[in-house]
């Protein structure tokens, strides 16, 4: 396989360079937000927007137990379900008295709005609308093929609205997208590598031109992550800000290729995905320049708990604890890639889906990408910090 780190990096380079003009003094990303609160809220409701790392159980039916998409669910969150499976939204959302349940639930051609409103009590609480596979923009995103629901931030956004009208002064809103447009994105580019190395080993272009067009994929890929990126900021300030919400926290994005997905990347691939990622980040913190709401940054903390897992309680970072062979069993082959969805904990139950010697709390990941619940409960315990140092809670 040939070297594409020069192009990875060249690729980078070139775009922020020709984002400042080339010789223009501003440089990208370099702004902060302003104007955000800074005295403790009185919140009322947790509102997050996102995908999977953020959803609470938008595909539970997905995961029923008689295979009719009623109840019992054996999963329906991308962590380890069970007992102990709760995602970082819901452990904040606890931390602060209140809770947080699914804003649709489906799968395939059927969803429900708010479910839990079928106990009137629990209407407004339906404020969690991350999905595993939602994109920022696009509808189409990972999965949307064989049934997940898929819906994007965007709309995430504007069904909020239609239901509330506004933001509450009283409303944390949390931001999480753009996951899988990195992944969109970073599989057309590993496509187009392909193609094109398999003609430079072939000798039917040369390496110049092999190179040549490896940075015209990646230059690619990165222009459709900026244009995510700031497309999200839009939506931050047009559609929340700009509609009541005051207290707003925005994500960037971890470090994909530091997971067990990334790690079975070839090792001169690896930081183009890492590349794209830092693309996305560069250009939503370009877009909230001066704009009224915090950033919480899960790039730096990202790479801390994976260099340093030992201090955050983790014996594993490198394997999923979810065993793919044994969930192909469970869903009837329906399921190969071991996808958390359909992993379950319960021990002695025909849908247990670990791997033998895992753990949900000491092991980091669920499956190739997405955390157990103790990665999540790192990841509420960070957010928990920053929420306390913005001086938007106490506790």
């Amino acid at each position: 396989m040939m070297d594409i780190r020069p192009a990875a990096l060249a690729a980078l380079a070139a775009a922020l360079l020709s984002a400042c003009g080339g010789s223009e003094p501003e440089v990208p990303g370099s702004g902060q937000p302003a104007g955000a609160p800074a005295t403790a809220g009185t919140f009322t409701a947790v509102v997050s927007f996102g995908d999977s790392l953020s959803d609470v159980g938008a595909y539970a039916p997905a995961s029923s137990v008689t295979g009719n998409g009623q109840a019992p669910y054996f999963g329906g969150k991308f962590t380890i379900n069970g007992a102990d499976g709760t995602v970082w939204v819901e452990n904040l959302s606890t931390r602060l008295g209140l809770l947080s349940t699914p804003a649709e639930v489906g799968f395939g051609s059927a969803s429900v709005r708010c479910p839990a409103a079928a106990n009137p009590a629990l209407a407004g609480t339906c404020t969690a609308y991350g999905q595993g596979g939602s994109r920022v923009t696009d509808p189409n995103g990972i999965g949307k093929a064989t049934g997940a629901l898929t819906v994007p931030v965007k709309t995430q956004i504007a069904n909020h609205l239609h239901r509330f009208t506004t933001f509450k002064v009283s409303d944390l809103v949390i931001v999480w997208g753009g996951n899988n447009d990195v992944f969109i994105q970073f599989g057309v580019f590993a496509a187009a590598a392909a193609q094109i190395q398999t003609e430079a080993a072939a000798g039917r272009i040369s390496t110049d031109e092999a190179n040549r067009r490896l940075f015209t994929a990646q230059t690619a890929a990165q222009a459709e992550l900026k244009k995510a990126a700031l497309e999200l900021t839009g939506y931050v300030k047009t559609e929340i800000l700009a509609k009541g919400g005051k207290y707003v926290a925005v994500f960037n994005l971890p470090d994909s290729s530091l997971t067990p997905f990334g790690s079975t990347l070839p090792a001169n691939v690896r930081p183009v995905l890492s590349a794209l990622v830092d693309t996305f980040n560069l250009w939503l913190q370009d877009g909230l320049t001066d704009v009224p709401v915090r950033i919480v940054d899960q790039n730096t903390p990202g790479k801390d708990v994976y260099a340093n897992p030992a201090r955050f309680g983790f014996v594993n970072n490198t394997l999923p604890a979810c065993d793919a062979a044994q969930i192909q069993v469970v869903t009837r082959g329906a399921v190969t890639d071991g996808s958390s969805l359909f992993c379950n904990s319960t021990v002695g139950a025909p849908f247990f889906g670990l791997r033998a010697g895992a753990n949900v709390n000491t092991w980091q990941f669920a499956d190739g990408v997405h955390p157990s619940p103790g990665g999540h409960k790192v990841i509420s315990d960070y957010v928990a910090l920053q929420l306390r140092s913005f001086g938007w809670t106490v506790n």
